[in-house]
């Protein structure tokens, strides 16, 4: 029987910043913020979100992930459609409990298959992905071949990253190893990035945002001196940075037309804080 894949993501993937016209279905988390409550994206985007941070910096910010009932609807209607695969791409399993509940929701349907991919990731490695399998879809390769690749980007991405702020990351849990050096959590402006195992990780500790900047850079570029690569960058509320650091990349490597550069989601954003920015990368096979 020949295959009919669907492919579903997260919003964490910031997949809505992206203009691609392809049928990919969204798993938005919810985000509270103080006593309002809005569902990613479609009630609140990044720019709104991360204004009213700035506005009060006290702000009571919390998530929570799709419920399984509005998963098992989704998966209910794909295989009502005739869809026998569904590929779904989820945020890093050690930041969220979307992966958990999105194979809980898979006891939903007997004749589709669920597959559950963790992008041990977040943000635009994620939603690269989603992009790439509805094209190995449409193109009609198989869900094997098209996991394959899934773990190719998986295993050949990398994100660095250092924010305004370490409050949101400590208050919310998502940093490991944390508790080293809460008691000087004003002070650091640290160097991070998503680890291979998909957990939030610091990798220097450092006292201002323009010295962990340089040296996300300096790691950055001694990383991917002797690769090709596909840049990106994921701002907050520093787009103009963004676009700096988007021409450095491009000055270092003359083969680079445009460096992609997204906003964070608010439901990543919440655990981010306003003032975080990454670089990264997608090895070019």
């Amino acid at each position: 029987m020949q295959e009919k894949i669907a492919v579903i993501v997260c919003g964490n993937s910031g997949i809505d910043y992206i203009k691609h016209g392809k049928k990919i279905d969204v798993f938005r988390s919810m985000l509270y913020v103080d006593e309002d409550e809005y569902e990613d994206y479609v009630d609140i985007e990044a720019d709104a979100f991360y204004q009213r941070l700035l506005d009060n910096p006290n702000t009571n910010v919390k998530t929570s992930q799709t419920s399984t009932g509005k998963m098992g609807t989704v998966y209910k209607q794909l295989e009502s459609e005739g869809y026998t695969d569904v590929i779904v791409i989820t945020i890093s399993s050690f930041l969220s409990g979307t992966y958990q509940n999105a194979l809980l929701a898979a006891d939903t349907v007997k004749k589709l298959k669920v597959h559950v991919f963790d992008s041990k990731s977040v943000s635009y490695p994620e939603a690269r992905m989603a992009l790439d399998a509805f094209k190995m879809a449409e193109e009609k390769k198989s869900v094997a071949d098209i996991l394959s690749h899934l773990e190719y980007i998986r295993d050949n991405s990398r994100i660095y990253f250092s924010v305004g702020t370490l409050k949101y990351l400590v208050k919310n849990g998502r940093l490991s190893g944390a508790a080293g050096f809460i008691g000087n959590l004003l002070k650091i402006k640290p160097t991070l990035w998503i680890s291979p195992e998909g957990k939030v990780e610091v990798i220097e500790k450092i006292r201002t945002s323009s010295k962990a900047m340089n040296k996300l850079k300096q790691r950055y570029f001694e990383e991917t001196k002797d690769i090709k690569i596909e840049p990106f960058i994921i701002y907050t509320i520093n787009y103009e940075e963004a676009v700096e650091i988007a021409n450095e990349i491009k000055q270092q490597y003359p083969y680079i037309n445009e460096v992609p550069i997204y906003p964070l989601t608010p439901v990543v954003g919440a655990h981010a804080g306003p003032g975080a920015i990454g670089l990264g990368y997608i090895k070019i096979k």
